[in-house]
């Protein structure tokens, strides 16, 4: 079997594998939408006001896309790494031609349909509901794309690494949190105090955020990074980070073949 039908059987094993779990469908697009619904069209934003919600809607389309982008890969694949360390399961994968970065990889893929109409459902709600005036760059699929690697990655170092699938859902909970309001998705930049600056570009998240919003949103004021417009520089980070990620997270899998 070459690499490529194993990946494709690996990513139809995980497919089906999501859509039999009713609970976890539903609560992956209902949480965005209660957000938007919260958020968007009952507290809504006040640009002339103080408070959270200071900017126009647009501002915060890279927000809502985040807790899909962030969330989903951190909780599904901490607790799909988790559950085949308590079953054993890598033992059985080890006794076929499928290596640990394949299937992180197919696993990857399962997840990026997932957020991918996820986000399409999230967009089209944020217009509706909000009335808030989106680019669609060609910019977005990337973004989606590289930020779903990199998650990825991340969650699969998180089932390595903790001791059952509770465990790892409440690491992704515990890690995800933070990440969600403290990388210029919710709360801007200014609204932090100076010396968070540095822990805010040690967040993926945040290159995801403000590259988003550079897309989406022109009237943003994004800094240029080397030169580069934004949405190409921070698509440049993510994409480094995202490797990093994924290779690790191919890497803290368990070995044994």
């Amino acid at each position: 079997m070459s690499r490529l039908r194993r990946i494709r059987a690996e990513t139809s094993a995980g497919w089906r594998s999501f859509v039999r779990r009713r609970t976890a469908v539903f609560f992956t697009f209902f949480f965005p939408v209660i957000l938007i619904v919260i958020f968007g069209a009952l507290v809504r934003t006040d640009p002339t006001g103080e408070g959270l919600f200071t900017e126009p809607p647009a501002y915060y389309v890279p927000a809502y896309l985040a807790v899909v982008v962030l969330f989903t890969p951190l909780s599904r694949m901490g607790s799909e790494v988790a559950r085949h360390r308590e079953g054993n399961r890598f033992e059985k994968l080890a006794t076929t031609p499928v290596t640990r970065g394949e299937w992180l990889l197919a696993q990857t893929l399962v997840n990026a349909v997932i957020i991918g109409l996820a986000s399409v459902l999230i967009l089209a709600l944020v217009v509706v509901l909000t009335g808030a005036e989106i680019a669609f760059s060609p910019w977005l699929v990337p973004y989606i794309l590289v930020g779903v690697v990199c998650f990825c990655g991340i969650g699969a170092m998180l089932g390595s690494y903790t001791d059952s699938q509770d465990g790892a859902i409440a690491a992704s909970n515990a890690i995800g949190l933070p990440l969600l309001f403290l990388s210029e998705t919710f709360i801007s930049l200014e609204q932090l105090p100076g010396w968070f600056e540095p822990l805010v570009n040690v967040s993926p998240l945040t290159y995801f955020a403000r590259g988003v919003r550079a897309a989406t949103f022109p009237q943003a004021e994004i800094a240029d990074v080397a030169g580069l417009e934004p949405a190409v520089a921070n698509f440049a980070i993510l994409a480094v980070l995202a490797a990093i990620a994924f290779g690790l997270g191919a890497r803290s899998i368990p070995r044994t073949d």
